[in-house]
């Protein structure tokens, strides 16, 4: 193979009738159709899909060389511990997640075009020490105008601006058009790998496009108004680093048998990561599966008393309570004893009103200790794809 860029066109590839690939996009679209409703509580369900933004995170992180885990970076988010914001590697994860939460606070308002991707862009290098040195970008939101090579790929991308800048505008031109509902995810995958095959940027090229890959599937319907689904696209990527390499490796010359099977790879992933991750709606499983387990977790290593643990299993039964439900608790405590104990947990992020000035409390796992419980427990039922 010569060492050299190769041409080949953006099309939409048409799956057989009956083959895996045509039955993954007629499953995909009726969970996206299927109207998305739980048991859980909704200011839990919005604690948990935090924890996958997290993951996500890492795990877009992770695929770049990046070795932190997951108990590295949660002890970032406990309040008590000293922080390690400094470092690169940190910050590398925490750009993601802020990139994450952008998107979702402005999906209905963003178009996929070059200042969206050139935003994202920034916000993934922001504050790291340019390549080679770092994982950073000496240019960040521009395009390269130097040529690069990919890792663990034998395909060159385009050597010069024009060229991506032509090849970036036909990406977002393919985007933009309206090929039917019944193509949304297979463009998806498409898209994905033409803008790894273009290679826009000097660094910082995966991490972008998982997040662009994650707009999109929000921008096809995969969330609801009031309560999002948890979307984790990148657990589909970095169950296996080799494999993510290996099949975009296969798509790179442009033959339709190697992008079916890129396709394939991305679509049963995503499939198998949504009806997984669908389960922690039902607050039934969501109980006995991770919350309990996360408070015993937590009271053995006693990072949480014996009373607080007793406080917390009576808030995961009730999903939200207020002073009077302690009172079995704490006996026949005078009502500021126990406003005192309630107001102790909400400062301590293990209890949070419902809504600001509410005196009912739900459960809060998003910065206390509570956190490394309900990764264990998340972890001991399969949901975590890094370690």
């Amino acid at each position: 193979m010569s060492n050299s860029f190769k041409y080949h066109p953006l099309g939409l590839v048409n799956p057989e009738f009956g083959s895996n690939l045509t039955n993954l996009v007629i499953e995909l679209d009726a969970l996206r159709r299927k109207t998305f409703s739980g048991t859980t509580h909704p200011l839990i369900f919005f604690q948990l899909k935090k924890l996958f933004h997290i993951l996500e995170s890492i795990g877009s992180a992770r695929i770049e060389g990046n070795n932190t885990t997951i108990a590295e970076y949660i002890e970032t988010k406990i309040e008590t511990q000293p922080t390690k914001d400094g470092s690169e590697k940190i910050r590398e994860i925490q750009n993601v997640e802020k990139a994450l939460q952008f998107i979702d606070q402005n999906i209905d308002s963003i178009i996929i075009n070059r200042a969206f991707i050139s935003e994202i862009h920034k916000m993934v290098v922001d504050g790291l020490i340019p390549a080679p040195d770092g994982d950073g970008d000496a240019t960040p939101g521009q395009y390269r105008i130097v040529p690069v090579t990919i890792k663990n790929a034998k395909h060159i991308p385009p050597e010069n601006q024009i060229l991506v800048d032509q090849y970036m505008e036909e990406l977002f031109d393919f985007i933009a058009t309206n090929h039917g509902t019944q193509y949304d995810l297979l463009k998806t995958a498409i898209a994905h790998h033409r803008f790894v095959w273009i290679h826009p940027f000097r660094n910082g090229n995966g991490r972008t496009v998982r997040l662009f890959t994650y707009t999109m599937l929000l921008k096809q319907g995969f969330k609801i108004d009031m309560l999002d689904r948890i979307l984790n696209p990148t657990a589909v990527f970095c169950n296996n680093r080799d494999t993510y390499y290996d099949m975009l490796s296969g798509a790179d010359t442009g033959a339709t048998e190697g992008m079916l099977i890129w396709c394939e790879y991305v679509l049963s992933g995503l499939k198998d990561e949504m009806q997984k991750i669908d389960k922690l709606a039902d607050y039934k499983y969501l109980t006995t599966e991770i919350l309990l387990p996360a408070i015993a977790y937590s009271e053995q290593r006693k990072l949480i008393t014996d009373t607080e643990a007793k406080i917390l299993k009576k808030v995961i039964e009730k999903q939200e309570i207020q002073n009077s439900d302690l009172k079995e608790i704490l006996g026949d405590k005078d009502v500021s004893i126990i406003s005192r104990t309630i107001k102790k947990l909400v400062n301590q992020h293990m209890l949070k009103p419902i809504k600001e000035g509410a005196r009912k409390y739900t459960l809060c796992f998003e910065s206390s200790y509570l956190i490394r419980g309900v990764m264990n427990a998340l972890g001991d039922k399969g949901f975590l794809s890094i370690n």
